[in-house]
């Protein structure tokens, strides 16, 4: 039941019933209707800018679902990164060691994927970043996984080929030796007998009588067989695969020819004292990826370990080549 409303009349001196006109009461109503819906809007956009409607509530709990399972992936990825660099360290230091092959270089390992317009597509967004670093350390991986794949490709290779390999690197001595004192000049630096300048040796000379037999040092196949009377004279050069090639000079007689292929232990020619020799020697050279290296370290078929040290002692002493 509505209120009865009273007023105090001044000229009657008594309260009297308040009544209002039609007027006053849309007006009034109206005036109640805006302030609700002013209120209402007030109250809807405080809801809606610190508290988030329902569906905004929700959208917030997913991303973070969602950016705690991006972080929780990048930890496996890095915990995979981490595997495959050890992975990567044994291959290079281990199984490419056995085997007798180069490392692969960390350029190639640490290639990039993609070009630079290939997250593009991911930009513009509030976690792009995110999305654009997990989406970089995926493809990272995945081309460093590649690179590793193909290089047990080559071991798994090599593996298979490991009886071949061994006969075809140089491990024994072209000329018997039963005395080591026929090496008579090593590798690095010695006086030049003709030029009396010191210059960087690259072989080993080994000192024989002339026609004493020279032998292959490993299998392979002959890459040159050529007679010469200056610099290295008669010479022969045999290349052994997997990097390797040995190189024989200043022969008498060549047994061989261009094209040949030897067994290690095989007659190939004869010492002499051709070219620019001063005495009847073998110059014997082992090349490994092009590049020339000492020979003695591949003399570990012909020697006992007291002979070997014994010879990386004479190596050290000075002493003049015979060419």
């Amino acid at each position: 039941m509505a209120k009865t409303r009273y007023t105090f009349n001044t000229k009657t001196l008594a309260y009297e019933e308040l009544k209002r006109t039609a007027g006053q009461k849309i007006f009034k109503s109206f005036l109640f209707l805006i302030s609700a819906m002013a209120f209402s809007i007030v109250l809807i956009f405080l809801s809606y800018t610190f508290m988030g409607s329902p569906k905004e509530r929700l959208q917030n709990r997913e991303i973070a679902q969602y950016e705690l399972q991006v972080q929780i992936m990048n930890d496996r990825l890095e915990q995979m990164q981490n595997l495959l660099d050890e992975i990567a360290e044994k291959d290079d230091n281990i199984y490419r060691v056995i085997f007798e092959a180069e490392p692969i270089p960390k350029s190639v390992r640490q290639a990039g994927y993609g070009g630079v317009d290939r997250y593009a597509k991911l930009e513009g967004y509030n976690n792009s970043e995110l999305i654009i670093f997990t989406s970089k350390r995926l493809d990272q991986l995945a081309s460093q996984i590649y690179v590793q794949s193909k290089s047990f490709d080559e071991v798994y290779e090599m593996a298979r080929n490991k009886e071949q390999m061994l006969a075809s690197i140089p491990a024994i001595q072209p000329v018997h030796n039963e005395d080591l004192k026929r090496l008579s000049s090593f590798y690095g630096y010695r006086p030049d007998p003709i030029y009396k300048v010191k210059k960087f040796h690259y072989g080993v000379d080994f000192s024989a009588p002339q026609g004493t037999p020279i032998y292959a040092s490993g299998q392979g196949k002959v890459s040159k067989a050529k007679r010469s009377r200056t610099s290295y004279g008669n010479q022969i050069e045999i290349d052994h695969g997997y990097g390797y090639v040995t190189f024989y000079a200043h022969l008498k007689d060549i047994s061989v020819k261009k094209g040949d292929l030897v067994k290690r232990g095989q007659l190939i020619g004869t010492v002499g004292n051709t070219g620019k020799s001063t005495a009847p020697h073998l110059h014997y050279e082992v090349r490994k990826n092009n590049r020339k290296v000492n020979p003695i370290y591949y003399f570990f078929n012909d020697l006992t370990p007291a002979e070997y040290e014994k010879l990386l002692d004479l190596s050290k002493l000075p002493n003049q080549s015979l060419d």
